[in-house]
């Protein structure tokens, strides 16, 4: 049951790819990487550790990215995806569904959104709210130029996701009410099986920064993209803290806790090795 299970969660994973890069190519613009972006390519700190709640998987995670001071900033400072529509955010494609499942767990927070939470309440309950792409596949619609779903600026409830925003006042965490892909960005995770030399198989569950590569080819022609952007790195609490509720969802309380622990550990040293280039220099010791 547990290895049909993973399989199912590698297939999404896989279509979701798929969905992405096929999204951010219709939001390519000329020029590629904005002036503030340190680039693709550094060395990174991995660590890789067995899964304390599943004898059949292990973590892989890029220390890197998760101690980094990387923070979302949305609203003040964000440049958006697309050029000209920075208050978008990484909001002006939509959000694909990962599966019928989270489609359907969405619906039953969007049943919940009035007009005082939602900016377009109306327009999404009369004539709906999602659409299919292409290939037939569904995520929320696009209204305006963006998802369906994101408050405009001057919108008395706040700008973003209405879907977010209802979270926060019922006391949830968004990633409660809102689809896979939203709240798990810019946190990417992937699945892989290993073949060991002992005729062995494990599954390989990687944790790591989603960068511009992991929307796909269209992704080098995002406008502007927040992971390697220093304007984004100058968070208080590193990325594994900030991050704990989605981190706890993607890797179980146990693996997450021992997580915490590595990340602590690479913080605690002398000279942490290969920080993230974005993140603001180190104050060095009188």
């Amino acid at each position: 049951m547990a290895k049909t299970k993973k399989a199912k969660h590698e297939k999404a994973l896989k279509k979701e790819e798929k969905r992405r890069a096929q999204a951010a190519e219709e939001a390519r613009t000329p020029g590629g990487a904005a002036a503030d972006e340190v680039g693709l390519d550094f060395a990174r700190a991995w660590v890789t550790f067995p899964d304390p709640a599943d004898d059949e998987q292990i973590f892989r995670c890029d220390l890197t990215w998760l101690t980094s001071r990387w923070t979302c900033i949305f609203g003040s400072g964000c440049q958006g995806i697309q050029a000209g529509r920075a208050d978008d955010g990484c909001c002006t494609l939509g959000a694909h569904f990962s599966d019928e499942e989270d489609e359907e767990r969405v619906a039953q927070h969007v049943a919940r959104l009035t007009p005082d939470l939602w900016q377009h309440h109306d327009v999404g309950s009369t004539t709906g709210w999602v659409e299919e792409d292409e290939d037939g596949d569904r995520q929320t619609r696009r209204w305006q130029g963006s998802c369906i779903f994101q408050n405009r600026p001057g919108f008395p409830a706040g700008a973003g996701c209405s879907l977010h925003i209802l979270a926060l006042r019922e006391g949830r965490e968004p990633l409660e009410t809102k689809p896979d892909v939203c709240w798990q960005l810019p946190v990417r995770r992937t699945y892989d099986w290993i073949d060991r030399p002992d005729d062995t198989r494990v599954l390989q569950v990687t944790i790591g920064e989603y960068d511009r590569r992991g929307w796909g080819p269209g992704g080098h022609d995002l406008h502007w993209w927040c992971t390697s952007a220093t304007s984004a790195h100058g968070a208080g609490d590193p990325v594994y803290v900030s991050y704990r509720p989605e981190l706890t969802e993607l890797m179980g309380k146990e693996g997450y806790a021992k997580l915490v622990e590595l990340c602590e550990e690479r913080l605690a040293a002398t000279l942490p090795m290969a920080p993230h280039p974005a993140d603001p220099k180190p104050q060095r010791q009188q």
